[in-house]
């Protein structure tokens, strides 16, 4: 009859500890969330040549990101003919290396489309006294 209470007790304060940490966990994100600006009001404050040299910076990545993945292709490439060299790890490093190239140009595809945007929205905000082609953007 004791150690049935006792165990009881374990689960009902285990309970309520989870329900507290829950309760507290809430509040904190609704004060976060109250405190972070709207995504309306940080566009209309960015200037478009701000948003030019965003777009330079996320294209200069995405380049660095694609030379990344060109040099583990010639790696790859060099672990399927040579695979003799490597034993029983030629396999681990050719799906290694696979992966590595997937996560590489799939990181320069996002950084290029970020520049993309940047480079739209630059284009096409307008601010007093200036003209739409005022911001110089070299991205398709």
């Amino acid at each position: 009859m004791v150690t049935t209470l006792g165990k009881k007790a374990k689960d009902t304060f285990a309970v309520l500890s989870l329900l507290g940490l829950l309760t507290v966990g809430a509040s904190i994100s609704s004060v976060k969330a109250d405190n972070l600006p709207d995504q309306s009001a940080i566009q209309t404050t960015v200037s478009p040549s701000e948003h030019s040299v965003l777009a330079r910076r996320f294209e200069k990545v995405a380049k660095e990101m694609q030379v990344k993945a060109d040099k583990q292709k010639i790696l790859l490439e060099h672990y399927e003919n040579k695979s003799y060299l490597y034993g029983k790890r030629a396999q681990d490093l050719q799906s290694h290396t696979s992966a590595l190239i997937r996560m590489y140009e799939k990181g320069a595809r996002l950084y290029m489309k970020e520049a993309i945007a940047h480079c739209q929205m630059s284009q096409s905000v307008n601010l007093p006294g200036k003209h739409r082609g005022d911001a110089h953007c070299t991205l398709p």
